[in-house]
């Protein structure tokens, strides 16, 4: 397999089982799924089907799985599909066993709630000698596995690590754009689930879908202000990272982060999904940066301050109304 890369998505949770599916239908390069449950991985072999992440996709037959992490011992491309709060853990796991040169991948969308880090930063912490990327953008996992037509952002801070990877990973229905952005599109994947909760607060507390629109619209620019504040691109949250990503999960009811802000503003609480839930670990962690760099990010602070139990609804809605009128 002539310029092939050896892959390895580490995570067999949906998102992870969905790129190593994607990737591994392609057959340009040997991929392998890796999970920490023997019996999981095991059955997942001999079914080839993931009943409990992705019912009824069949899996492919060039794909492997595999719970030894020494298995990713020669690859040369390793995504990092469990949820951010685990990535930290996953690095300190695998690490040891990765490659010489090898490229690590994140593909989760939110920042470290111990450090406040973006998870790039996080990675290359724990692992000094290893190039981070991160893959981030509209992407459900069941239309992935599917072959359903997505595209997503990947970034590195080199732009020609960046093509690299958005040419291995890409396929026929699974388009990636490169960029150098890390930054930008990191914020764009974490604070969008924040925002989505916040469209699924309106939805449930009934208050119309031109409200959400507003928020959307708002929404983006906090995005804007916090990634320049940061060091990014703001012009990055306008595309795929940022304004694709909030628009597939402030709408999409296949979205936890959604559902979980509905659930909000019914007034079921926060016990509603809320530990799986990105945007509710993002939310108090986004509003700590916009202090830290002196940014107004009021949609965020209402949804990290409605998660906590210090503001209801309709006061969050009021404040956000009253705010002073500026240009646009």
């Amino acid at each position: 397999m002539s310029g092939a890369e050896k892959i390895v998505v580490i995570g067999a949770g949906a998102f992870g089982t969905a790129l190593a599916t994607v990737i591994s239908l392609e057959g340009r390069h040997p991929v392998t799924l890796i999970g920490r449950d023997p019996s999981l991985m095991s059955d997942l072999r001999d079914d080839r089907v993931h009943d409990a992440a992705l019912p009824g996709v069949p899996l492919p037959d060039a794909l492997e799985f595999s719970a030894e992490p020494d298995a990713i011992g020669e690859a040369s491309l390793v995504l990092f599909a469990m949820p951010s709060q685990a990535q930290a853990d996953a690095a300190r796991h695998y690490g040891p066993y990765l490659a010489d040169g090898a490229v690590v991948v994140t593909c989760a969308k939110g920042i470290d709630k111990s450090s406040g880090r973006l998870l790039t930063e996080l990675l290359e912490a724990e692992l000094p000698h290893h190039p981070v990327a991160v893959l981030s953008g509209p992407g459900f996992a069941a239309d992935i596995a599917r072959g359903l037509p997505t595209a997503m952002a990947i970034a590195a801070g080199d732009e020609a690590l960046a093509e690299r990877l958005a040419n291995a990973l890409s396929s026929r229905t699974f388009r990636l754009y490169a960029s150098s952005d890390r930054i930008g599109v990191q914020l764009g994947g974490a604070l969008k689930n924040v925002l989505a909760i916040a469209c699924g607060i309106i939805e449930g507390a009934g208050l119309g879908e031109s409200a959400r629109a507003a928020l959307i619209s708002r929404g983006l620019a906090e995005m804007s202000r916090l990634v320049e504040a940061m060091g990014g691109n703001a012009d990055t949250v306008r595309g795929l990272s940022g304004l694709g990503d909030l628009v597939l999960t402030g709408t999409s009811h296949q979205s936890r982060n959604l559902r979980f802000g509905i659930a909000l503003g019914r007034g079921e609480g926060t016990q509603a999904g809320g530990p799986l839930v990105e945007g509710a670990f993002a939310a108090s962690v986004a509003a700590r940066l916009g202090k830290k760099f002196s940014v107004e990010l009021p949609v965020t602070n209402a949804v990290a301050d409605i998660i906590d139990g210090k503001l209801d609804i309709m006061t969050a809605m009021e404040q956000l109304m009253t705010r002073p009128i500026t240009t646009e």
